[in-house]
């Protein structure tokens, strides 16, 4: 095959099933791990968990390329193709998705796999780097407001009503009185960097014992 002939296959979706050749399987599988690990870096670069799992990010390279293997050999029936992947949903993972744009990426990686199995390249060249631009801006570009904390807090029965003046809008999720002084545990919200700053004004309130910060996602959960 040459150098026209394989640009021509590039760039065209292949009819039959006669017309996959062992060039068309490499660059499916080529293609479909370069994308795959731009999604590994996405992926990365965007995780605003409380534990990265390298494993899961891994396991995206793979399922992209799992689910290309699957479409390529009956990609001349589209309809055939969706239907084997489909049939994947059999299996059944133990795993929870504690972040729902977990599940958007492992769809992500699956569209890739599907894209680059149907031969259909530009669509990923193209579609990919645009999703992923899309994100970055979704991310950083500001559309964020006051993020939800978890704030614990122990102090003395008479700081009571100190504490509770001090503290922004919150709302309680647990309180515990004890001989030993009040346990509270309340959910505020502030914007990224005041956090210390509300920690040394509550510190200062007397009775207070100690106070600590948890960013409160579904990790936490």
């Amino acid at each position: 095959m040459d150098i026209q002939e394989l640009l021509t296959n590039f760039f065209n979706t292949p009819t039959s099933y006669e017309s996959l050749a062992l060039e068309d399987v490499v660059l499916a599988l080529l293609l479909t791990f370069i994308l795959e690990l731009y999604i590994f870096y996405v992926y990365k670069k965007t995780f605003k968990g409380v534990v990265y799992t390298r494993e899961y990010n891994v396991s995206l390279v793979l399922t992209g390329l799992v689910v290309a293997l699957v479409v390529l050999p009956i990609r001349s029936n589209l309809t055939l193709s969706l239907g084997m992947v489909g049939a994947l949903s059999i299996i059944r993972f133990r795993t929870t998705v504690k972040d729902p744009k977990d599940i958007v990426f492992t769809f992500w990686a699956i569209a890739i796999g599907i894209v680059c199995g149907s031969g259909l390249y530009m669509i990923a060249i193209i579609g990919v780097p645009m999703i992923g631009f899309f994100l970055y801006v979704l991310e950083v570009i500001g559309f964020r407001g006051p993020e939800p904390y978890l704030m614990v807090l122990h102090y003395d029965s008479e700081a009571d009503g100190a504490v509770k003046s001090t503290l922004p809008r919150y709302t309680i999720q647990s309180q515990t009185v004890t001989s030993n002084g009040v346990e509270l545990i309340g959910e505020v919200k502030m914007n990224s960097g005041d956090q210390q700053a509300l920690l040394n004004k509550i510190q200062k309130v007397n009775g207070v014992k100690d106070a600590s910060l948890v960013r409160f996602t579904a990790d936490t959960m």
